[in-house]
């Protein structure tokens, strides 16, 4: 374990997965994009920005505090961004790096009648959970931009109709460049969007497999109660 510098070495803007404390001594999930810039050195803070009335501001107003992490499984992002999940423990399974930092209010506007607030995250300790060699696929790149147009939907900032283009393209690329946990994640982002890959281009295969993905999930749900 480290103190006071993050786990890896942070450019530009880099997707993570956030716990901040939440009620009952359960921890709230959440995507959060982190800006370095070009030049960081690893105790260096980070900035990060949250919008609306999320749970992941309340508690950075209420605590100060939250555990960053770093994966690569496409079906814990999809999770993270458009769900509510809450868990136990503050790391997840997931995680292949964490570092727990402290959140510092240091901004704040408004875009598209949408407030927002910059936060600077400081390290404080952190650990490496798993090494592995690297591979490039397209299929997690385009199911985190898959998933970042499916949180805009709705938006009046935003144009509905391009981002269904967007998604469509994305989606087609996860499911022909991806695996099984890649499918999977488009299966999510359709049960937990408003998005409707049936009224747009996309893919005859893709459709019928997201469908059926998505009956899974749903059946899950309803045994699980």
């Amino acid at each position: 374990m480290t103190e006071r510098e993050w786990p890896v070495a942070l450019r530009g803007v880099v997707e993570s997965v956030i716990s901040t404390p939440g009620l009952d001594d359960r921890w709230n999930v959440a995507a959060l994009g982190l800006h370095a810039g070009d030049d960081h050195d690893r105790t260096d803070p980070v900035r990060a920005r949250t919008w609306g009335q999320t749970r992941t501001r309340a508690s950075f107003e209420r605590h100060g505090c939250g555990y960053v992490q770093f994966v690569r499984d496409p079906v814990t992002f999809v999770k993270a961004a458009l769900d509510e999940v809450e868990t136990d423990d503050p790391v997840l399974d997931a995680a292949t790096a964490w570092v727990e930092v402290a959140a510092t209010r240091v901004d704040t506007g408004e875009s598209g009648g949408t407030q927002w607030i910059d936060w600077l995250l400081r390290p404080r300790k952190s650990a490496v959970e798993q090494r592995r060699v690297p591979t490039t696929s397209r299929s997690l790149g385009a199911v985190v931009e898959l998933t970042v147009a499916a949180s805009r939907l709705g938006v009046p900032e935003y144009d509905g109709e391009q981002l269904r283009d967007r998604m469509a393209f994305f989606a087609d690329v996860a499911y022909r460049c991806g695996g099984p946990r890649e499918r999977e994640a488009v299966a999510l982002v359709v049960s937990l969007s408003e998005w409707d890959p049936e009224t747009d281009r996309v893919d005859a295969d893709l459709d019928a497999a997201t469908r059926t993905e998505t009956e899974c999930t749903t059946s899950r749900r309803v045994t699980n109660g």
